[in-house]
């Protein structure tokens, strides 16, 4: 009895590491992204069609990935680089505010856009969290704490999903301006008729 036991806890270990290796990585681009211009809505079968079913779950259902998954592993390893929401390529990390806080998901003290990022109090556990939200698409990206002693510039630990940010490395071109901030083009000067 106790060798069926064991067999049967070590095929659903199995199973689990299976599972989690086949599952999507964070994203990585050798091109950051042209940045939204206003807010993005789409319907939930849109999103089902451009999201992985992970990206789907926590974006759209405020679903959280595993603690120290493969995810979190490549998202320690990566250098300098900016972080992008996959539903809709708004920037909202970069590099320079990420930390090693030891809780098992993607840290940051603070968003690189903060105009890109909110937040909203939810009571899914049943008491209060800081949850964090794309502006841009509204998708949920994981939750913000405070006062936890952590010795960065601000009071805060943004726990990011890391299965729904694009990362990409410094060095590779961003766009300098969102089309709404791009500058008019002026218009060629007309010659006078005589």
């Amino acid at each position: 009895m106790k060798s069926a036991a064991i067999s049967a806890i070590l095929a659903l270990s199995l199973a689990a590491c299976a599972d989690e290796s086949s599952r999507k990585v964070m994203e990585t681009s050798d091109k950051a992204p042209e940045q939204p211009a206003a807010k993005i809505e789409k319907t939930d079968e849109e999103w089902r069609k451009e999201l992985t079913p992970e990206q789907y779950e926590i974006l759209r259902q405020a679903g959280t990935e595993r603690a120290n998954g493969q995810v979190y592993h490549e998202f320690k390893k990566q250098g300098a680089g900016t972080y992008y929401c996959a539903g809709c390529d708004a920037e909202l990390f970069s590099s320079n505010e990420k930390f090693d806080s030891g809780c098992g998901w993607p840290s940051f003290y603070d968003p690189s856009k903060a105009k890109n990022v909110k937040t909203s109090v939810d009571y899914h556990l049943g008491y209060p969290r800081t949850e964090v939200r794309c502006a841009i698409c509204d998708g949920h990206l994981g939750h913000v704490f405070t006062g936890e002693g952590f010795d960065t510039p601000t009071d805060k630990r943004y726990c990011i999903n890391g299965t729904v940010l694009k990362f990409v490395p410094a060095g590779e071109p961003k766009p300098d301006k969102t089309p709404e901030e791009a500058p008019e083009k002026p218009e060629p000067e007309k010659p006078e008729s005589e």
